[in-house]
């Protein structure tokens, strides 16, 4: 129904049911449905019949390759899904089947997306664009400290290309006026010392917010109106160079570029875990390995990417 709607025109409730092979009440209870459970405004007209306030613009394989550059193109597959439960959950499921390196899942809807820590991540449909990779790295599981951060870099490449003003927060946030407007999640398998398979999952609030558990920002905020599969492809241009880079070279070649990125550095903070009391300092920076730096009453300690959110000191 949303493919039959999506060129923004009015499409006749007998029309679209020839086409669907459905009766007209089924297209009515279709109408319905795409406006209680996915959010979208349908205009119904008597003797023209319905159609979406705008053109609604899906994800397109074909489209996002035209945007690709040529290590991209050699590098990723794409494909695409109108509805699962959660792009990571699938690829890693996939993954563990011998999925190929650089495939590529991106959904319209997730059912059941998650952020870190097991978060809610939720989108209104066409609104954000969510996306899993499968990365295969012949090094270990040990040598993939930092990962995150070099994604987040990524982002912030190709976001920028847009002339969108974000900053990273360590670990896996992408911000926007100090706003959460990405975020990632990587999960791992594989030996300590090698190979590893990575799946790593972004959400990005392309029209409006995710539905997460602190302050939100989207693209549109930045007014930037660059469509999603414009997005995807600049970003995955950028991860396929990072990540190569990352596999010779690790963080330690990141660094630098990371500290010039990211927000709170420098500033107080308060690191809250899943279990026990909040730490205050200032944080420093993140070393070789991306993990973060925070001076304190103690001293200077240091935190590695785990069970540890970090928010601006109240």
């Amino acid at each position: 129904m949303l493919r039959t709607l999506a060129d923004g025109r009015f499409h006749s409730g007998e029309a679209m049911a020839q086409q669907l092979g459905c009766s007209r009440t089924l297209v009515w209870q279709a109408v319905h449905h795409l406006e209680n459970e996915f959010g979208l405004t349908v205009f119904s007209v008597r003797g023209q019949g319905y159609r979406l306030p705008a053109p609604f613009a899906l994800l397109d394989v074909t489209s996002v390759r035209a945007g690709l550059d040529e290590r991209a193109a050699n590098v990723f597959t794409l494909a695409l899904a109108d509805e699962i439960d959660s792009s990571n959950t699938q690829l890693t499921t996939r993954a563990a089947q011998g999925a190929p390196h650089g495939l590529v899942l991106a959904a319209e809807r997730q059912t059941a997306g998650r952020g870190r820590l097991g978060r809610r991540w939720q989108m209104r449909l066409g609104a954000g664009l969510t996306f899993s990779l499968l990365w295969r790295f012949d090094r270990g599981l040990s040598g993939l400290a930092g990962l995150s951060l070099v994604v987040g870099i990524a982002i912030v490449r190709a976001l920028r290309e847009f002339g969108v003003p974000v900053a990273l927060k360590w670990p896996n946030d992408v911000l926007l006026d100090g706003r959460k407007l990405a975020g990632i999640l990587i999960e791992l398998s594989g030996d300590a010392l090698g190979p590893a398979a990575v799946v790593i999952g972004i959400g990005l609030n392309v029209a409006s917010p995710g539905e997460v558990d602190q302050p939100v920002a989207d693209l549109a905020d930045a007014g930037c109106k660059v469509g999603r599969n414009a997005l995807l492809a600049a970003l995955l241009n950028q991860l396929a160079e990072v990540l190569a880079q990352f596999d010779r070279d690790g963080f330690a070649a990141f660094r630098d570029e990371w500290h010039q990125l990211a927000a709170f550095i420098g500033q107080p903070v308060r690191l809250s875990f899943s279990h026990g009391e909040p730490v205050d300092g200032s944080a420093v920076g993140v070393d070789d390995s991306g993990a973060l730096l925070v001076d304190g009453t103690a001293g200077r300690r240091v935190f590695h990417v785990g069970e540890v959110s970090l928010r601006a000191a109240p």
